[in-house]
């Protein structure tokens, strides 16, 4: 079946739909990863949008029971250049196209998906329209209220007989491997809401906090700043992604949207405290304005080599630090693993302790 994928600029690119036939829309980006596509199609920072994967050949090595970051996948649309039909691999049970329509999720394969990214890094904020009728338009329309589609309604707990520090993860659109990792280093994980109030994080009684990644313009939460302000500093905190966005604005600093974002498995940045650079994995199209960070109380630790945006910030005072990247890396590398453990090492010693 022949379908189209018809952008806010105006151009048209024609593939074969797969995956589910209903007719969506969403924000353009593109993956610059050779393997992941499992984790990405999974990963809830991807919610509503159309996800271009430049490399060639799409869904080879099949899908698994064990690689998905959600429970549901939340990306709009897949698009690729070539679809593989028939994976090769000891643990795959299903197609990529056999998820995509499980899940209710469309897909065009055939298409030339490095003109699209062409586009969309010439062009930045573009919208897409998967169709059957290539005259339709697509409307440039902002997506919204990201976080609340895709944060747990109530709290979940894991790792109950776990004897390490007891660790409160805010759910802004978590990966499953964030979890993981905290349970792999012996922490009871609590997993809550992303409007958890500072009275019920204190019945929750920490040892530390977790801001985790997610989907959307991190200015859309600043409802929920003051609360959050109240429970970071109250234990020691570790953010990631949007979690680190969040932080940053809390402490004065400004968020704007990247030309065309950061999505891969190989983005260097380099620790600014030891000069060492690392090798990250990335998703996020929003990032924290270098400039301001002079008059705050946080002190950038990390930054990106391609481009020279903020990479990480920690407090002055308080034990309160964060990354743009994803130090779980799944998929991608594991060089910044070490973060957690800091992270879990200073739960365990802080305990506690109050800091407002």
């Amino acid at each position: 079946m022949k379908g189209y994928l018809v952008l806010s600029t105006g151009d048209i690119f024609e593939g074969e739909w797969f995956g589910d036939t209903r007719i969506c829309t969403g924000e353009v980006v593109f993956n610059t990863g050779m393997t992941g596509y499992q984790e990405v199609l999974s990963d809830p920072s991807y919610a509503g949008q159309i996800v271009t994967f430049t490399y060639p050949l799409i869904g080879n090595y099949g899908i698994n029971d064990m690689d998905y970051e959600s429970i549901k996948p939340a990306c709009r649309a897949l698009i690729v250049g070539t679809l593989c039909q028939e994976p090769s691999h000891y643990q795959a049970d299903r197609s990529l196209a056999d998820i995509a329509r499980q899940f209710g999720i469309g897909g065009l394969s055939g298409v030339d998906t490095r003109a699209i990214t062409q586009i969309v890094r010439t062009r930045g904020e573009v919208y897409g329209l998967l169709t059957t009728d290539k005259q339709a338009a697509c409307p440039a329309q902002p997506l919204r209220g990201l976080v609340r589609e895709v944060s747990v309604k109530e709290k979940q707990e894991y790792g109950k007989d776990a004897s390490g520090p007891h660790i409160m993860l805010i759910d802004y659109g978590y990966k499953k491997n964030i979890l993981l990792q905290l349970l792999a280093l012996g922490c009871r994980v609590t997993v809550v809401p992303y409007h958890v109030t500072s009275s019920e994080a204190a019945a929750l009684n920490p040892d530390g906090v977790f801001l985790s990644n997610g989907p959307g313009d991190p200015k859309e939460l600043q409802p929920h700043l003051k609360e959050l302000q109240m429970i970071i500093e109250r234990y020691p905190t570790m953010g990631i992604c949007l979690g680190h966005q969040l932080i940053s604005l809390i402490y004065g600093c400004d968020t704007e949207r990247l030309p065309y974002g950061h999505r891969g498995s190989n983005h260097p940045v380099k620790n600014l405290e030891t000069g060492k650079v690392y090798i990250t994995s990335q998703n996020h199209g929003y990032v924290v304005k270098t400039n301001e960070l002079e008059n705050t109380p946080l002190i950038q630790t990390f930054r990106n080599v391609n481009d020279g945006s903020c990479e990480g910030v920690r407090h002055k005072y308080l034990p309160i630090s964060s990354v743009q990247f994803h130090p779980e890396a799944h998929p991608g590398p594991e060089d910044t693993h070490y973060l957690f453990e800091q992270f879990v090492q200073q739960c365990e010693l802080t305990g506690e302790k109050s800091y407002a």
